[in-house]
């Protein structure tokens, strides 16, 4: 018993003595590393005090103080910045779908401001800003160097007002400039029509508004058709949609999902992520769909298209998108601030990331640049080179096998085909998608659940 009691308190001093070879280098590290951070902030402190004292020009402290907390965060990351009261209030009102501007969504990319995508039926769309273009100088005055809301202040200014951007895009071998004048952005969050037998729905932000005015439109269209029965599928069409709220990226992609993940998130702490997951209720019915995604898909756009294309509820056409795959946080500060942070990376159901990586589409298709009108005009007329089917021929037979109501059927066949062609000159993407749609309901239902189970 004795000895078991002195081993006992052995095994007791030497546990304390192993604790404390070992603590005691944690703590010093963490001691010395605290100390560091209070020496830094001193010599911020410094560094504060001698501009009030020394600097060339008199500044406000609060705007040094707002700068110094912006830079410290956009040192982080492209998206994580500070918002002042202002600009907090601002994206406020942006999320309700409504806001004064250009048009455009923006980032930073190796220190030049470079257009994530320009919003459908805004100045900037319509003076011809496209995703991927860098804009170098506002009224004259270099970007280079500005922190990017720092870029953004200077291209807002009042409606009305004229703002000329230089432009670098790929392609093109020298800058040019684009005037624009600012407007109020009014977002229509979807946009629908209907192409032949296809309902197309263009989601053009998410918003607020997004998924109540996703379901409008679809109904619309589909009664428009005469019911679902008549409806051969849908495009969703997300291109140069630069995302928004993931709450609405969650509710979009659960309403044409019956089941399954939709998108998790996953922070730091493993505790923190979470997992959203598709309540039943397809708003499709079953019907095939084809996302239309380009390089100015991002966010939330990609998480649709990342959601629909894991559950193979839907074939994704077009290019790789912008690869945005991390989740900001908007907390409010002190004074009516804010802080957008990065807390988290999201994932598609399959868990996979697409974090610079983007979406890649099932079936690459490109959108061709518009041909200049001298070369359509070179183009000869089908009657220049004389008759190309028997029909056109003098004197030939007449179908006597077809009834007059069979023979307009088949011309108004023709017709439909023919419209389909003339929407390829116009976007040989949408055109791209709606035939897909075609040939899965020519192989009639059998064969899309087939191809839908492999």
């Amino acid at each position: 018993m004795k000895k078991f009691v002195m081993a006992a308190l052995g095994g007791t001093v030497a546990g304390v003595i192993a604790t404390t070879q070992i603590a005691g280098p944690l703590l010093a590290q963490e001691k010395a590393a605290n100390s560091n951070v209070y020496e830094q902030l001193d010599l911020f402190g410094d560094i504060f005090e001698r501009i009030r004292g020394q600097y060339v020009e008199q500044v406000e402290p609060s705007e040094l103080i707002e700068a110094a907390i912006d830079g410290m965060l956009t040192s982080l990351d492209p998206h994580s910045s500070y918002l002042s009261p202002d600009d907090a209030a601002q994206m406020q009102v942006q999320t309700r779908g409504e806001f004064g501007g250009l048009g455009i969504e923006v980032t930073q990319e190796e220190g030049f401001i470079k257009v994530v995508s320009p919003i459908d039926s805004t100045p900037a769309a319509e003076a011809g800003i496209e995703a991927g273009d860098f804009i170098t100088h506002v009224d004259g005055e270099s970007m280079l160097g500005l922190t990017l809301d720092e870029a953004v202040d200077k291209m807002r200014g009042p409606v009305g007002s004229e703002i000329i951007i230089t432009v670098v895009r790929e392609g093109e071998t020298e800058p040019f400039d684009v005037s624009i004048i600012r407007d109020t952005i009014e977002l229509q969050a979807v946009r629908s029509r209907t192409q032949g037998e296809t309902v197309v729905l263009r989601v053009t932000t998410f918003n607020d508004k997004t998924t109540p005015n996703l379901i409008s439109k679809l109904e619309e269209e589909v009664e428009a058709l005469g019911g679902m029965n008549s409806v051969n599928g849908f495009v969703l069409d997300l291109r140069n949609n630069p995302g928004g709220l993931l709450t609405q990226a969650i509710r979009v992609s659960d309403a044409f999902l019956e089941e399954g993940e939709i998108v998790s998130t996953r922070g730091r702490d493993p505790a923190d992520g979470d997992r959203f997951n598709a309540t039943p209720g397809d708003l499709a019915q079953g019907k095939p769909i084809v996302v239309l995604i380009n390089g100015g898909s991002a966010s939330a756009s990609e998480i649709v298209a990342g959601a629909l294309q894991d559950h193979r509820r839907a074939i994704v056409v077009g290019t790789k998108s912008f690869g945005k795959g991390s989740v900001q946080t908007v907390m409010p500060l002190r004074g009516d601030g804010a802080m957008r942070l990065t807390t988290a990376r999201y994932y598609t159901p399959s868990g996979r990331s697409i974090q610079a990586l983007g979406v890649s589409p099932d079936i690459v298709v490109e959108q061709p640049r518009r041909r200049p009108v001298e070369d359509e005009e070179d183009d000869a007329p089908a009657s220049a080179v004389g008759p190309r089917t028997e029909g056109e021929l003098r004197g030939s037979l007449n179908n006597d096998s077809l009834s007059e109501d069979q023979i307009k059927q088949i011309e108004a066949d023709r017709a439909k085909a023919q419209a389909a062609a003339d929407l390829r000159e116009e976007d040989y993407q949408l055109a791209y998608a709606i035939d897909i749609l075609k040939g899965l309901n020519a192989l009639g239902p059998q064969a899309r659940n087939t191809a839908k189970l492999r």
